[in-house]
């Protein structure tokens, strides 16, 4: 079973935490990462784009000249698509771009992806994580105490108020609960900090 050090909010080491090997000890499975992202991604898009098809758009109720002997060719209306403000061939209109993956394949992409943390020694655990107050100051100083400078993700067992009203304002951080982890925040963070109990959280649900 991989191990990794504990720490507390002063960063200071109090221990070591044991993590489970099907959960944070596999081989990363870079593919299924991959295809987890791309529908996250696609779940994420607005779908709002629309144009307007020959019946939309506005005018050519009647035939623009007669069918024969104008030695032109022959047109049923001005608002056809090869006319100037006809309406749009087979355009975008409002979709849905969700699509979802079979449940196996998503928790071995979450797998591999906390994997992956623990491989490039990015996941810092805390033993616990408490904030008297919603104070960005205050969470600031211990991502200080953590040496923790970069992109990082916050993983508490339960959504935190405090700790996540401390960090909304900081752009290079986000705080998330243990239910709501996820391939894409995964990757794109450098450093993951979780709470212990986050930890056994998710340990639980995917063991």
């Amino acid at each position: 079973m991989p191990k990794v050090a504990l720490y507390n909010q002063s960063g200071s080491q109090v221990g070591e935490i044991e993590l489970n090997d099907t959960v944070f000890g596999i081989e990363p499975n870079k593919h299924v990462m991959s295809e987890a992202i791309i529908s996250q991604r696609a779940s994420q898009r607005q779908g709002t784009s629309k144009v307007k098809n020959r019946s939309e758009v506005r005018g050519g109720g009647r035939k623009p000249w007669r069918q024969k002997g104008t030695g032109r060719a022959r047109q049923g209306s001005i608002r056809a698509p090869q006319w100037r403000g006809g309406g749009v061939v087979f355009g975008p209109v409002p979709r849905s771009y969700a699509y979802k993956l079979p449940k196996k394949v998503r928790r071995l992409a979450l797998k591999s992806a906390l994997s992956t943390k623990v491989i490039e020694n990015n996941l810092l655990v805390l033993d616990q994580l408490q904030l008297d107050a919603p104070k960005t100051k205050d969470f600031l100083s211990v991502l200080k105490n953590l040496s923790v400078d970069e992109k990082t993700l916050v993983v508490t067992a339960e959504t935190n108020e405090n700790v996540y009203l401390s960090a909304r304002n900081i752009p290079t951080v986000k705080v998330i609960d243990a239910s709501g982890v996820n391939v894409l925040d995964i990757i794109g963070y450098d450093k993951m900090i979780m709470t212990k109990d986050a930890v056994e959280k998710v340990e639980e649900v995917l063991a």
